[in-house]
């Protein structure tokens, strides 16, 4: 086996994730971990949990070593460092792994893309830890076998009422609550996920964002300032056009902090049935039921999934394994290179259009 090093941007809680999924990595007791943070306590916390692990106070220092052809490079830092610290990996020869959302805007995104291309290099989101869910999985099969007939609605509904970044989710991590530094509110957070998966399911060619809306419901816990600065309730509008050439509607709705009820419903209608489930962030359900006409009569089929191996991939595991094997050439559900920049560029298109109130388009591959 050729020497397999990851280097990590951040050691914080998610890059101990990173670093726990190592163990996964076929020998992994040859695996050679570094990782660099400015934060000494943070530094210290995970060389007390990974104590082989190499540490560094900055990442240039860190990456200032020749690169080998499968080195990889975690950044594991908030949003706003996401665009600097991918492309001067990048350019240090070394496949970058980004933590989501990709970046802090569309430019940024395509810039960071562009860099990988000149390198020779892959860039990968880390927004695939809901891939696979049983019931999405079950939805793939019966849309494969065309149970459902052309797709003409997709409805993504997951209201939360106090599930917000920074406040009830990581209570204490600011970041969250200053646009500058997130990017946005709840879509930037909660989205890359979202659209990893419709996106995985549903493989647009493109997509316009026809309408959409931000809102900041008023609630304690938020300064005025951070009340105007991040969204915690958004929608939107989506004309999707498929591969076939057929185009369906998305009607996109999330929030982490509303008044309205908490609900949660992923639903794929045809013209001759329909699938929904359960999104699974905030709310437990492992089934999916399929709704069809039979002699006139509307029936149901209510599937159910055991519950995963223990032995499966964990949430958690799920970036750094895939990029693995994508960097492997085996069979992989890795986001990269124009794949991650569309998904990304979904999101931020709906920012656009509800700032600007005109349509946007976003093209794979553009």
């Amino acid at each position: 086996m050729e020497t397999q090093r990851i280097y990590l941007i951040g050691a914080g809680i998610i890059a101990r994730q990173h670093a726990a999924t190592i163990r996964r990595f076929p020998r992994s007791e040859q695996v050679v971990l570094s990782v660099a943070d400015p934060n000494k306590q943070a530094l210290a916390v995970f060389t007390e949990q990974y104590p082989h692990a190499h540490a560094f106070e900055d990442a240039q220092t860190m990456l200032a070593e020749p690169a080998l052809e499968n080195d990889i490079v975690i950044v594991a830092t908030p949003p706003v460092t996401h665009y600097e610290l991918a492309s001067a990996a990048l350019a240090t020869g070394r496949h970058v792994l980004c933590e989501k959302p990709l970046a802090l805007d569309r430019a940024q995104a395509r810039q960071m893309l562009a860099t990988a291309r000149t390198h020779g290099r892959v860039l990968g989101c880390c927004s695939v830890r809901f891939l696979h869910w049983p019931p999405a999985e079950a939805a793939r099969r019966l849309l494969q076998e065309d149970v459902l007939g052309p797709l003409y609605h997709v409805r993504f509904l997951c209201v939360e009422q106090r599930n917000r970044p920074g406040i009830e989710y990581q209570p204490g991590t600011a970041w969250f609550l200053d646009r500058t530094k997130s990017g946005g509110g709840t879509l930037m957070d909660r989205a890359p996920y979202e659209f990893g998966v419709l996106n995985d399911l549903l493989k647009p060619t493109h997509i316009e964002v026809l309408s959409a809306w931000l809102a900041n419901p008023i609630t304690a816990g938020m300064s005025p300032a951070s009340e105007r600065d991040v969204e915690q309730h958004a929608g939107a509008s989506l004309r999707y056009h498929l591969a076939d050439g057929t185009t369906c509607m998305l009607t996109y709705e999330r929030a982490s902090g509303t008044h309205s009820e908490a609900q949660s419903c992923v639903e794929i209608t045809g013209l001759k049935g329909s699938i929904r489930w359960i999104w699974p962030h905030g709310f437990i359900s492992n089934t999916l039921t399929h709704t069809y006409d039979c002699n006139g009569r509307v029936e149901s089929k209510t599937i159910s999934f055991p519950r995963p191996d223990p032995e499966d991939l964990r949430f958690g595991e799920k970036p750094l394994y895939y990029f693995y094997q994508y960097l492997q050439h085996q069979p992989s559900s890795a986001i990269v290179n124009e794949q991650a920049l569309f998904n990304f560029s979904c999101i931020r298109a709906i920012y656009d259009c509800a700032l600007s109130e005109q349509p946007q388009t976003v093209v794979l591959g553009e």
